[in-house]
């Protein structure tokens, strides 16, 4: 992977993430580089999930907030 994941936006590491799956579908890929298409492909999944979560926590930190006042 050449860019570094934390620099990317949420939209740029989905956009990685379907090429890695994109990778995986194709008939005429080693074994090594089907395996390294699925490495980075968790490794940009792992980094969505992590963005999401944020957000989301973000959203229920706002909501109490609202619920406070």
């Amino acid at each position: 992977m050449v860019e570094r994941k934390k620099d990317l936006s949420f939209e740029e590491a989905m956009k990685q993430l379907e090429q890695a799956a994109e990778a995986l579908k194709k008939t005429d890929v080693t074994l090594d580089q089907a395996l390294q298409s699925f490495q980075e492909g968790i490794g940009y999944y792992e980094y969505c999930t992590k963005i999401l979560q944020e957000a989301r926590q973000k959203i229920m930190t706002y909501q109490k907030g609202q619920e406070d006042l």
